[in-house]
């Protein structure tokens, strides 16, 4: 079994730019399997897992050959976000555990909700829903305590190395591998230093002058989008300052525990009506209450930039949806359903209805 996955890894090294391409054309054709057939909805969401789990394992396997190989480096700068959570995941193993459980569980989820639908009652589901936003509850107060930052989303570090920039072929191997002896071997010399000591033949574009320099075009311009900011000197540890006040911990806790009591009240009857409401609030009150951060702290402000724009997702819950959101929908498809261009797109979209109104982890918090 070891063997195999070490020849598997030692093949990912090697074709990590088509793999990579591979993954983009497979994520982009599950938008389209929908209402192709029987259970298409089920295999798109396979497929989807399939690749969201697998290019998880990928980005962690290509950081641990970015520190061990020299040869290849991550994308400069490395993003903020990727500095942050590596930081954490390198320093505190529970945290790497933690946030990769965490995300294993958002990618799996609505699959899981998928068999749940087709092998047990209603009511079983959404036990098991409930059951899936305990865990996740229970993850996310974890990485809160071991950090004592605002939660970021994703908790783990993203693929900070450009498969494109990676050769089709390498003599690297897999960092599990024992590594290959270097070649004794000198390399050769290349074609265009064969023949240097022919002088060059002067031609029209050497001897035009270069265009005069726009007048609106001065140093700081061209200099200041590469000088370095606040942030790009920090250490990757505070590029998130800690919570301290009591109101920026009761925050984060409503900010936590609101998917939770959102899944708790649909799967009752009783208070089925009040879940959007009581969700929206609680949102409300998590923004107003935490802190305002500084313009050095841009980590911080891209996530609460985040959590802002996720509030959009309120139109397509609930009675929201039911209401207001769908009937424009639907007018909007059957508008442009005869156009070229606009109604494969619309054909797209109303396969895509029904699944929001039957599952809940299609526009879940």
């Amino acid at each position: 079994m070891s063997s195999t996955l070490e020849k598997y890894e030692n093949f990912l090294v090697k074709n990590v730019s088509t793999i990579s391409t591979l993954e983009s054309s497979l994520r982009s054709i599950t938008w389209f399997l929908p209402g192709r057939f029987k259970d298409a909805d089920l295999v798109s969401e396979g497929l989807s897992t399939i690749l969201h789990v697998s290019s998880m394992y990928h980005d962690t396997l290509l950081a641990r050959v970015v520190r061990s190989d020299p040869h290849w480096k991550p994308i400069l700068p490395i993003p903020l976000h990727t500095r942050y959570t590596r930081a954490w995941s390198d320093r505190e193993t529970l945290y790497k555990w933690a946030a990769r459980s965490l995300e294993l569980i958002r990618f799996t989820q609505l699959l899981v909700e998928m068999l749940l639908r087709r092998k047990v009652s209603d009511k079983n589901r959404w036990r098991g829903i409930v059951f899936l936003e305990t865990v996740k509850m229970i993850l996310r107060f974890t990485l809160l305590k071991i950090t004592t930052r605002p939660l970021l989303s994703p908790p783990i570090p993203e693929r900070d190395i450009d498969p494109a920039s990676m050769p089709p072929s390498s003599t690297h191997t897999s960092p599990t591998l024992v590594p290959t002896s270097p070649s004794s071997s000198s390399p050769p010399t290349p074609d265009h230093l064969k023949n240097n000591h022919i002088p060059l033949q002067l031609n029209a574009l050497m001897l035009t002058p270069p265009p005069p320099a726009r007048a609106d075009t001065s140093v700081e311009d061209y200099l200041l989008p590469k000088a370095l900011t606040t942030s790009s000197v920090k250490p990757s540890m505070l590029l998130m300052k800690p919570v301290s006040s009591p109101l920026e911990w009761v925050s984060e806790f409503i900010y936590i525990i609101r998917p939770w009591i959102y899944a708790s009240m649909l799967s009752t009857k009783k208070h089925k009506d009040k879940a959007l409401v009581t969700a929206f609030v609680m949102e409300l009150i998590s923004r107003s209450l935490r802190r305002t951060p500084s313009h050095s702290a841009d980590l911080e402000r891209e996530e609460y930039a985040r959590r802002d724009r996720d509030i959009l997702w309120y139109l397509l819950r609930g009675s929201v949806w039911e209401t207001y959101s769908r009937p424009k929908v639907e007018a909007v498809v059957k508008k442009f359903a005869n156009t070229p261009i606009l109604g494969v797109l619309g054909s797209i979209v109303k396969d895509w209805v029904p699944l929001v109104d039957d599952y809940y982890y299609y526009t879940a918090p």
